[in-house]
């Protein structure tokens, strides 16, 4: 969430934040409820006043007198009241805080305004998309495609975008992981073995709540949400914790499965590896000193870029405009790859910035050096990678004249073949 002291002393800057985002939200009552809360419990805290004096009287009067059987009628009335203010107090609070919720982090300042994606910017690119195979073609036309990957029997046993992984396709993906997770292991990030359940406190935490709730499969019985990505329960993993200053930055990655609904996709972009609502993921997280965030979010996205160059294939980075930013997100890069054989470019990463929006929902923070209250952290995540899209640009743009698909070499460790698929 928001600085509250931010709200209050600047509101048009805040509005003219979310009037940038494609997200939308009630200033104007949030501001007026913001009022009525605080007279709530200033109203409440008077009447507790009232209370102890009320008791402190009683304290020097003789039990029994007539003096003091009135004060105690007295203070029956005010307890009362006491009680019915600090009800009204704590349930305006609740439908303030639910309206607070609402307001996404501001953009920043470096951040291009726009529309939507069709106003973000490329701020470069790698590789050459004219040297991928001259044989390539979509990965879902590959002849033996259905072969390694069966979708029929993910609908049978579950249902549309959870499909199996079957023998050498599922021996590469297991090679994608492995590869991702050393990869982040040599560029200084912890692993982490994750939940892949969280409670709503945590998907509220890192903003996943209330933005994303349709979005998310949600086991009710137990107040439960199948993690979109690995971001929520890793950055949950120091909620309401504090660092000291000079542990500062801490990197943290984590391999999961990760489940969307992804609700109204339809259409070419869902055949095939393009859009699964199960899927797996190596997510990488940071918690940084404010003042080196952004230079962070450049090391984050480069971390990301090297998996990308070590794999051979051909890739652009966006710089996320105002209109198409994520609900958390202060400054947004995506990372797409590109697939020859649909002849399109494939998101398989997004680079984020959120400053202390997350931290502060969720009660990160860092004791300064020179003593002094606890500051809130920034947070960062990024994804290195996902495994679907990455998986179709490797067939499509390696697909040889026999059929075959060519094994990029840093895979080989894992993947001690040169080549997957039948001739």
């Amino acid at each position: 969430m928001i600085d509250l002291k931010l709200l209050r002393e600047n509101p048009e800057l805040v509005r003219e934040g979310i009037r940038k985002k494609k997200f939308s939200c009630d200033l104007d009552a949030i501001l007026e409820l913001d009022d009525k809360r605080r007279a709530c419990v200033a109203e409440a805290e008077k009447a507790r006043a009232l209370q102890k004096s009320a008791n402190n009287d009683m304290a020097h009067m003789e039990k029994g007198a007539p003096a003091f059987l009135e004060k105690v009628k007295e203070l029956k009335v005010i307890s009362d009241n006491v009680k019915e203010l600090e009800e009204k107090a704590k349930e305006m609070d609740s439908l303030w805080k639910a309206m607070f919720l609402t307001i996404p982090n501001m953009p920043d300042p470096s951040v291009p305004v726009g529309k939507d994606e069709a106003d973000n910017k490329v701020t470069s690119t790698w590789g050459d998309i004219d040297s991928v195979s001259k044989f390539t073609k979509p990965h879902y036309d590959i002849p033996w495609f259905n072969k390694y990957l069966d979708f029929p029997r993910g609908v049978k046993v579950t249902g549309a975008g959870f499909p199996f992984y079957r023998g050498d396709m599922a021996r590469l993906v297991r090679a994608l992981i492995s590869f991702y997770l050393e990869e982040a292991r040599k560029n200084g990030y912890e692993e982490l073995m994750a939940p892949i359940l969280v409670n709503a406190e945590s998907a509220m935490a890192t903003g996943a709540l209330p933005d994303k709730e349709g979005q998310m499969y949600e086991a009710t019985k137990d107040a439960f949400y199948l993690i979109p990505t690995a971001e929520i329960p890793v950055t949950n993993f120091y909620r309401d914790e504090t660092f000291e200053e000079k542990d500062l930055p801490v990197y943290h990655c984590g391999y999961t499965p990760c489940f969307r609904r992804e609700a109204g996709s339809w259409g070419k972009d869902v055949r095939g590896l393009n859009r699964l609502h199960q899927f797996d993921k190596v997510e990488l997280v940071k918690w940084t000193h404010p003042d080196t965030s952004f230079e962070e979010l450049e090391k984050l996205k480069s971390d990301a870029e090297g998996l990308l160059q070590k794999l051979e294939l051909p890739y652009r980075v966006l710089l996320i405009c105002t209109g198409d930013i994520g609900f958390s997100h202060a400054k947004q890069y995506d990372l797409e790859v590109w697939a020859g054989g649909q002849k399109r470019w494939l998101e398989v990463s997004s680079c984020s910035n959120f400053t202390d929006f997350q931290a502060r929902r969720a009660g990160i923070r860092y004791r300064p050096r020179a003593g002094g209250k606890a500051e809130v952290v920034h947070t960062l995540n990024g994804s290195a990678l996902a495994i679907p899209r990455v998986l179709a640009a490797i067939l499509e743009n390696n697909l040889q004249e026999d059929g075959r698909v060519r094994v990029p070499k840093a895979l080989r460790p894992w993947y001690d073949d040169e080549f997957i698929g039948d001739s």
